[in-house]
């Protein structure tokens, strides 16, 4: 007769705490010279304006966050602006005072915060109304998928006569 095996994915799973101390090991062991991260706040920059989103989750330009920012600052934001702040090669940087409209304008992308929180050796949760909206994604997401997954069954069924 042989064992039954313990469920691995309950056994292989960590807690919060577990998952924070081996981040906060693995940033000391990978501890970097110099704190100089212009260039992947850039590119963090332009992940975070590819995939923002607006309160909808339908993706938005980067004109329309230029267009948020604006808003939300009191100051103008332009296009050009937002294209200088992520070129590699372009010396101007995005004031971090810029960084709390940034983050609402994409819709709440956390690449750059979490990139800054990283090499600050901080760690960063979204708030819990960050967490709401992710999880009304989510829930939308699912439901999208319950009825596509209904149209095939329904299709599935029709192919086979029943």
């Amino acid at each position: 007769m042989t064992k039954k095996k313990k469920d691995s994915s309950i056994q292989g799973q960590m807690s919060l705490f577990e998952i924070l101390k081996e981040t906060m090991q693995q940033q000391t062991k990978n501890a970097i010279a110099s704190l100089c991260i212009t260039s992947q706040v850039k590119t963090a920059m332009s992940e975070d304006l590819r995939h923002a989103i607006d309160e909808r989750g339908i993706e938005i330009s980067r004109a329309h966050v230029a267009a948020s920012m604006t808003d939300l600052l009191g100051e103008e934001i332009t296009l050009s602006m937002l294209n200088n702040w992520t070129a590699t090669s372009h010396p101007h940087e995005m004031p971090l005072s810029y960084l709390p409209a940034f983050i609402r304008a994409t819709g709440g992308q956390r690449r750059t915060a979490e990139l800054i929180s990283k090499y600050a050796g901080l760690f960063l949760l979204p708030g819990p109304e960050a967490l709401r909206a992710e999880i009304q994604r989510i829930d939308e997401s699912m439901q999208k998928m319950k009825i596509e997954k209904q149209k095939r069954l329904m299709f599935l069924k029709e192919l086979e006569g029943k």
